[in-house]
């Protein structure tokens, strides 16, 4: 009897699915939403809006549930209103005027779209509409730097000058291996340069970016061997051996580099509970909570694992080649288009990549490392194709400007060094597996 029983219910639940199943099939056909199953739907639908609906219970509470709704059409309202404002205004009758304005509109309303429409990034915090931007600011500069590779360089520095009349003058060379006695003249004149604190202040983000001592450690020494390597192209990198080794390294960097990486670990090791505003009971409680929300929701420990596969190790040498030429490029591009290191634009460009490589590092570092991610982040994709266009720009505009050729002792370093670079992975991942193999067989 339990068995006849079991089975009747097995067959009415069959009945019940089965009849369920062709009512969605007659519904199907008076829907336009339902013409195709959601198995059916593309690959970038089912995936790319995925994390923007993931909220936290911190996100659904009333007193901020307001930044986490869709506002779509108040802010389309509130953005034709303000042009309509514009529109009405009286017009400026200065053509460089209007047209730095007009770019800079565009650029917001393309802002504007992005932080809308585009899919989320890895991060959420400090609000996912912010990575958007980024994400949107990156396609801006990325479309920028592509008009730039298909100009020349002198309507390049143009260009720059008609943004400010101060630009497109040949920059000053400046050396910093003329003086390089220990003397107390000297080491005060450098250590009071305006690039200290920014070796300091770059290296604490490139810490936050990077969230590995070892692979900061590395880079560090690498870009004074790169300063080593083209002196002969640029002043800059002419430095005295303290100045290099002591001050840079040493001091600026490490100090940088330690702090970012202390503020990694207090991340890694932090305790994350969002409670909603509406369940804390105090003003203070309150303030604390929305600090935080600037803050990390979680924090992924970055583990590069260069040695462990011959993958990690070309990831490795890949985002280490790709940071080493970012820096390089700011140096390049200041120099071939006669920008000062101080000014304004160097320092946007500083920031923007910072911005790009908070979210693209982590992008590739998930690529990379996760064998269920099939495609690199789009925030990725734009970090390297801005670096490589710029190379691009760099040998372009540099044809004929760097006409001494590298001293003998730099070309053969970069053949021993490249070498070892070649041999290594292939004894670590070839040959000691299979010697270690063959020594099993033989015990």
């Amino acid at each position: 009897m339990a068995i006849s029983s079991q089975d009747n219910e097995d067959g009415s639940i069959h009945q019940r699915i089965t009849q369920k199943t062709r009512q969605a099939s007659t519904s199907s056909s008076f829907s336009i939403a339902s013409e195709s199953s959601i198995d059916d739907r593309p690959e970038w639908f089912t995936k790319d809006t995925s994390v923007q609906y993931q909220k936290t219970s911190a996100e659904q509470d009333p007193a901020v549930g307001f930044f986490y709704t869709p506002r779509s059409l108040t802010i389309l309202s509130g953005m034709l209103l303000l042009l309509v404002y514009v529109a009405m205004t009286p017009e400026v009758d200065d053509t460089k005027t209007n047209v730095k304005i007009g770019v800079l509109a565009s650029i917001g309303a393309f802002c504007v779209f992005g932080m809308l429409q585009f899919r989320d990034s890895l991060l959420l915090r400090p609000h996912p509409a912010l990575w958007r931007v980024v994400l949107s600011l990156g396609i801006v500069y990325q479309v920028f730097m592509v008009f730039l590779l298909f100009q020349n360089k002198h309507d390049a520095r143009s260009l720059f000058k008609y943004l400010d009349p101060t630009l497109g003058v040949p920059l000053p060379e400046k050396s910093y291996g003329d003086a390089c006695e220990l003397t107390y003249d000297n080491v005060v004149g450098q250590v009071f340069d305006e690039f200290v604190v920014a070796h300091a202040l770059g290296w604490f983000c490139k810490a936050l970016i990077l969230r590995d001592y070892t692979f900061c450690w590395i880079l560090s020494v690498m870009f004074e061997v790169m300063e080593y390597t083209l002196s002969h192209q640029l002043n800059n990198f002419d430095e005295c051996w303290w100045d290099h080794w002591i001050l840079d390294v040493l001091v600026c960097n490490w100090l940088g580099m330690y702090l970012g990486v202390k503020t990694c670990e207090y991340f890694e090791m932090k305790q994350y509970s969002w409670q909603g505003l509406a369940e804390i009971p105090t003003l203070k409680g309150k303030m604390k909570r929305s600090i935080q929300q600037f803050t990390p929701k979680s924090w992924t420990k970055f583990e590069w694992d260069s040695t462990k596969s011959f993958k990690s190790y070309c990831t490795v040498i890949f985002l280490l080649t790709m940071f080493l030429i970012c820096e390089l490029n700011a140096f390049y591009l200041k120099t071939l288009l006669w920008i000062p290191p101080a000014h304004p634009i160097n320092v946007l460009r500083i920031f923007f990549y910072f911005l790009f490589g908070i979210p693209g590092v982590r992008e590739a570092y998930q690529y990379f490392h996760d064998v269920n991610c099939k495609r690199i982040g789009p925030q990725a994709w734009l970090l390297i194709g801005s670096i490589a266009t710029e190379v691009l720009i760099i040998c372009k505009f540099g044809q004929g400007e760097f006409p001494n050729p590298a001293p003998q002792n730099v070309v053969y370093f970069w053949v021993v060094f490249l070498t070892l670079l070649t041999v290594y992975p292939i004894y670590q991942f070839y040959l000691l597996p299979k010697y270690r193999a063959n020594k099993q067989k033989t015990q």
